[in-house]
């Protein structure tokens, strides 16, 4: 034991800041690693890779031959089982770091305030409108990840946006009110698109319904911003980064897009809302009853 804990103080002694850099950056790593995979259904496969990687050590550590033999002889190839198995949370996180660039410049490179608020303003009123009538809807956001493969899956529109427009398409007896309509530099660009399902092992439950859990599968895979109208209950939820947020008002809804699309506050510390663009309407209430399913 004395010469464990010496050769352990030799170690340290050796060490230099460079090395402590290297441990704390490897640690972060396999932090982000756990946290992008909690929750989602390859946490229950990384387990399992986990455990062989323990049994090998193991089996080194004790001198298992005949394990050791069959635990190198699987590292050999499990590398590709791994980007094979993993090829949706790998596809997850290369979008997203290839977009940091873009997202830093986003505020430069989209249109004036002043589109982006008309825009906010007329999604807003089509929205309160279906969540008062209960019809289902599901509003996508393209912000610096390009959602062209979502685009193709739907039917091309790009038109200006209206309020009219927007609940024609969800209407309930319209042909393209099953899927999602994307608004990409404040037109609608396509409907009826089909999003992937979320990940997550909690949206299994019976609480979050197809849409829903699409909506949250779309801000996974990207950082676009989905709303969401529920059909059975009216309420108006908003996913963003693989969250959802529900029981949103006109006010609440306005305030969240005009954040999340241009990333700085909606409100200044008075209460009043930066850049003087105001709801043309008044505020509604659509408040629903939330013990209902979604």
């Amino acid at each position: 034991m004395k010469e464990l804990w010496s050769r352990t103080a030799d170690m340290f002694k050796m060490m230099t800041i460079y090395d402590f850099i290297d441990i704390l950056a490897v640690g972060v790593l396999i932090f982000l690693a756990y946290r992008f995979i909690s929750g989602r259904r390859a946490g229950k496969l990384a387990v399992g890779i986990a455990v062989i990687i323990f049994l090998s050590i193991a089996s080194n550590v004790f001198h298992l031959n005949t394990m050791s033999f069959l635990f190198s002889n699987l590292f050999q190839v499990g590398i590709i089982a791994i980007i094979i198995v993993f090829q949706p949370e790998l596809r997850s996180a290369l979008e997203k770091m290839g977009g940091v660039k873009e997202y830093i410049n986003h505020v430069s490179l989209n249109k004036s305030e002043k589109h982006l608020a008309d825009c906010i303003d007329i999604v807003c009123d089509a929205v309160c409108d279906m969540a008062l009538d209960k019809t289902g809807a599901l509003i996508v956001f393209e912000r610096s990840t390009k959602l062209g493969d979502i685009i193709k899956s739907g039917t091309l529109i790009n038109a200006d946006l209206s309020v009219n427009l927007i609940k024609n398409i969800f209407y309930k007896n319209s042909p393209l009110h099953d899927g999602a309509m994307v608004i990409r530099d404040n037109r609608i660009i396509s409907a009826k698109c089909m999003l992937p399902l979320s990940t997550k092992s909690s949206m299994d439950s019976e609480e979050f319904a197809t849409r829903h859990r699409a909506a949250i599968g779309m801000s996974e895979n990207s950082d676009a911003v989905v709303v969401v109208v529920s059909e059975q209950t009216g309420i108006i939820s908003i996913t963003y980064g693989g969250n959802i947020d529900r029981d949103y008002d006109y006010r609440k809804l306005h305030d969240a897009l005009l954040h999340f699309l241009t990333q700085t506050p909606a409100q200044n510390p008075n209460g009043e809302r930066k850049g003087g663009f105001l709801p043309k309407k008044k505020q509604k209430n659509v408040k629903g009853d939330q013990s209902g399913q979604e």
